[in-house]
């Protein structure tokens, strides 16, 4: 006996088989960037002198060394700068091969969002004229540091360290939100939490390093998490099939 296929029936399939992108509602983006508009108001204030990231750093600077004494701390090195960090890109790699294999748009689409969020941050940091703490008059080095939106002195030294690239390595798991929203909202949310704590996580041990300050990690996670939202609504608008 044949079996009738209705055409809804026949979408259902087409769909399962594709697993197109989705359209986030529209007062997601505006909790969002609300959110993030006040947060930049908090980050900047923050930042405005540096006397609130100076007095973090110094819990880690030896002023009779003149040096930070765990810069080049082997276990500190090991736990967060390295396999943190290759676990949030192993996680990242995952995402884009689960979505490729399996034709999930969406996937693919969360796994070139947390690649955007490291990769605008390393952008931002490439071209900053900021210098890490470790490079600074104040803590043993020659550069002279100057306000966050001032004009850079002369002598600012290297650059390079703003925002915290390292830091970005965790904060870009908060992309996995972008996979879960669908079928699993809470879950999404966790993935959110868990990008924040890991940033934060692998941030705080450049603190102790002395190479970055803890703003500069706060920032990193602002930059990655607007590049995130912007990007899923420019994409799902043109691309979902809802």
């Amino acid at each position: 006996m044949t079996q009738t296929v209705t055409p809804s029936e026949l979408s259902k399939s087409q769909t399962t088989k594709t697993k197109p992108l989705y359209r986030l509602p529209v007062r997601f983006y505006g909790y969002q960037l609300l959110t993030l508009a006040l947060l930049a108001v908090l980050f900047t204030w923050i930042s405005r002198d540096e006397t609130f990231d100076r007095w973090i750093t110094g819990f880690w600077y030896d002023a009779a060394l003149h040096r930070f004494p765990l810069q080049q701390n082997p276990l500190l090195d090991l736990l967060n700068h390295r396999l943190a960090k290759y676990l949030a890109i192993a996680l990242a790699v995952s995402a884009l091969i689960y979505g490729v294999v399996c034709r999930h748009a969406r996937w693919v689409t969360t796994a070139l969002l947390v690649g955007l969020g490291t990769l605008v941050v390393g952008t931002l940091k490439s071209i900053s004229h900021h210098s890490c703490p470790w490079d600074l008059v104040e803590y043993g080095g020659k550069a002279v540091s100057w306000p966050l939106f001032g004009h850079p002195p002369a002598d600012s030294g290297p650059g390079r360290c703003f925002p915290g690239g390292h830091a970005s390595s965790g904060f870009m798991l908060m992309g996995l939100f972008f996979g879960f929203w669908r079928e699993r909202p809470r879950l999404a949310w966790g993935c959110v939490a868990l990008g924040v704590a890991m940033g934060l996580i692998m941030g705080f041990g450049q603190v102790m390093r002395g190479a970055h300050f803890f703003s500069h990690n706060l920032w990193a996670g602002w930059w990655v998490w607007f590049s995130q939202v912007v990007a899923y609504g420019l994409i799902s608008a043109w691309f979902a099939k809802e």
